[in-house]
């Protein structure tokens, strides 16, 4: 099969297919059995496991892991507050749920940081799993909860083996979409089961960066500001 998607190609398909979703959990808010609404939850799928296959792909290609690591970090404050503006959440976490209290960015700093241990030679087996619980726990409140940190640990660890890297974006896809089944919606929990459709698209990966410089710059702006955008709407539709 030949090898057609950039990087940059791909983040684009993620862009699109999150700012559908987040337009669907915006106008049509709550668990919605609206059709439109649900082929915009599903379209939305896609865009997950390509940000995790990158922040992974990062984690090689960046020429400083502190200062990706601070971006991120700093992406994923800035976010919380948009993000929660953006769906009505309180900005202090747990005064209504345990899940969703803030955004993915969370969820895949956490991801980088545990690639980052595992793949240290400095720390032993020991510090590595205490590592790995303490990220399940911290992660688990945004929006993925820990299994994005978790996938973007099994895509890097498997780098080079796409058929493994794939099951771990299905098999962690399932883990979720069971939990949201079991506590939160059952159709919505097999909604997450829609992530696979990534699957084929990553395939096409041709392992080049693309024409779109400065991508990565964009999304760290577009992200939390269709968030406020999305949030002035919501408040302005939603009163």
């Amino acid at each position: 099969m030949k090898k057609i998607l950039s990087a940059n190609q791909l983040k684009a398909i993620a862009v699109i297919a999150m700012t559908a979703d987040h337009l669907a959990w915006t106008f049509f808010p709550g668990y919605s059995e609206i059709l439109f609404a649900l082929l915009l939850h599903i379209l939305g799928r896609i865009a997950a496991p390509i940000m995790w296959f990158f922040i992974a792909e990062g984690f090689f290609h960046t020429k400083s892991l502190k200062k990706y690591m601070a971006r991120l970090l700093i992406l994923s404050a800035v976010s919380h507050f948009a993000y929660n503006f953006c769906f009505g959440i309180p900005f202090v976490p747990f005064k209504t749920s345990v899940f969703n209290q803030t955004s993915v960015v969370w969820s895949l700093f956490w991801g980088l940081v545990l690639l980052s241990a595992a793949k240290s030679s400095k720390l032993n087996e020991l510090y590595k799993y205490i590592t790995l619980i303490f990220v399940c726990v911290i992660a688990f409140p945004a929006d993925w909860s820990c299994v994005g940190s978790l996938a973007v640990l099994f895509i890097g660890m498997n780098r080079g083996d796409f058929k493994r890297q794939a099951a771990a974006i299905a098999l962690l896809s399932a883990a979720y979409g069971l939990v949201y089944f079991v506590f939160l919606d059952r159709l919505y929990g097999i909604i997450q089961l829609f992530t696979c459709l990534s699957i084929p698209l990553l395939s096409l990966y041709s392992g080049h960066k693309g024409k779109l410089n400065g991508f990565g710059r964009f999304f760290y702006l577009y992200y939390p500001l269709h968030l406020v955008i999305l949030g002035i709407l919501r408040t302005s539709f939603f009163k």
